[in-house]
């Protein structure tokens, strides 16, 4: 999940439960459904995805540039510490992600499964479409965002016309996905499961998606557990370097977060319990808040699981090569994801189609699987925070620091 999504704050019962809605609907009238009747969800799925593919780019652009020139302008050597931690631990929880998933997939998924159900049925195919060419590619916004986003932070003036600019059309990528993307993503996902159960494909993917959820909260965990034994190793004395007595005291944190899906409002009780691990106030302030935007160890960990599970379902072929790629640009990408309903998964899909070679519909089931584990990705990545906070703190030492 990105860390700060307000889901449910557009519908009266929230994205989640209308994503479920959707799933058994797409199932049900799958079965019923005459095929003439279902191309006219495909058609809609094929004018939706390519105004996706339209967005994706400005998404990037309107998100991150205006990020990193906030990121710029507050320069200096604890934040530059932080971000670096931060960017290391996200890498880190990417690749230990896909070294443990690429042992432990291909046991528990059956991609000749999935292609002999995939063959034998028939294709949904739209009406029409109508052809929405993106205005550069993902790796054209991104570099025009850090070469924006990194002037913009080097203009002394703070009311320059640029950063205004960017800042006015963050609001409006925003309201695009606020109004259009997320109310019409539900139908989406209705026409994705629909066509896919027309075509055979929906019972080896929900076999895969029970899986892929089990494994992922274990991995949350065993990460969690991780990145506080690091920390415990950085851990002022006479601070507890237990790290499991440094994970509890951030459980309120972690619980909070797993409840109200959104970093923003856990931040609060993120910083008490931070500070209760003996960090210093004025280092945990700044860190906390800003860890929130730029830490995604928990949103990585479900990206890569996920894109793994599917390749391997679909028997495409995957990479360490491959995957490092992805990593490194996705824990750039999605710095720019907290604030956004969705925002991780929305901002990594043109990686995924550009790098992992991901189609319409695999995109689809990645936004599905995304937002069913939505809060425990929060909780994970807000929970990590509090690491990252120990370990910087070693680096900016003060004496205010007290046994807790």
């Amino acid at each position: 999940m990105s860390k700060n999504n307000n889901i449910g704050k557009k519908t009266s019962i929230g994205l989640l439960p209308l994503i479920i809605i959707a799933i058994a609907a797409g199932i049900g009238t799958g079965h019923i459904f005459p095929l003439w009747a279902a191309r006219i969800f495909g058609t809609f799925n094929a004018i939706f995805s390519q105004f996706l593919g339209f967005i994706i780019p400005l998404l990037i652009v309107g998100f991150v540039a205006p990020a990193i020139a906030d990121i710029g302008r507050r320069a200096g050597k604890m934040l530059v510490v932080t971000a670096a931690l931060a960017y290391i631990a996200t890498i880190c929880a990417g690749l230990g992600t896909y070294a443990t998933c690429s042992w432990c997939f291909p046991d528990i998924i059956d991609a000749d499964r999935y292609i002999q159900q995939s063959s034998d049925a028939s294709s949904v195919n739209p009406y029409f479409t109508i052809e929405m060419p993106p205005l550069m590619s993902v790796m054209s916004a991104l570099i025009l965002a850090f070469v924006v986003g990194l002037g913009a932070a080097q203009i002394k003036n703070n009311e320059s016309q640029l950063k205004s600019l960017l800042g006015d059309f963050r609001e409006i990528i925003l309201l695009v996905i606020n109004r259009v993307i997320i109310p019409l993503l539900p139908l989406y996902i209705f026409g994705i499961f629909q066509s896919m159960t027309i075509e055979g494909q929906v019972a080896p993917i929900l076999n895969t998606f029970i899986k892929i959820i089990a494994v992922i909260f274990i991995l949350h965990i065993m990460l969690l557990v991780i990145q506080f034994s690091i920390a415990a190793l950085f851990a002022q004395k006479p601070i507890s370097r237990n790290p499991f007595k440094l994970l509890w005291r951030m459980m309120p944190a972690y619980f909070t977060a797993l409840g109200t899906q959104s970093s923003a409002a856990t931040i609060p009780v993120t910083l008490k319990q931070t500070i209760q691990n003996g960090v210093d106030n004025d280092v945990a302030g700044f860190v906390i808040p800003l860890c929130a935007t730029i830490h995604m160890s928990g949103s990585t960990l479900k990206i890569v699981a996920c894109a793994l599970a599917l390749m391997i379902s679909h028997g495409m072929d995957y990479s360490l090569g491959q995957f490092a790629g992805f990593v490194a640009m996705l824990g750039l990408t999605i710095i720019a994801a907290p604030g956004v309903p969705g925002g991780a998964i929305m901002a990594s899909l043109g990686l995924l189609s550009s790098i992992l070679g991901f189609s319409e519909a695999d995109n689809a089931l990645m936004i599905a699987l995304y937002i069913a584990m939505d809060s425990f990705g929060t909780a994970c990545n807000v929970t990590g925070d509090g690491a990252l906070a120990i370990i910087v703190n070693r680096f900016f030492p003060t004496a205010n620091v007290s046994p807790r």
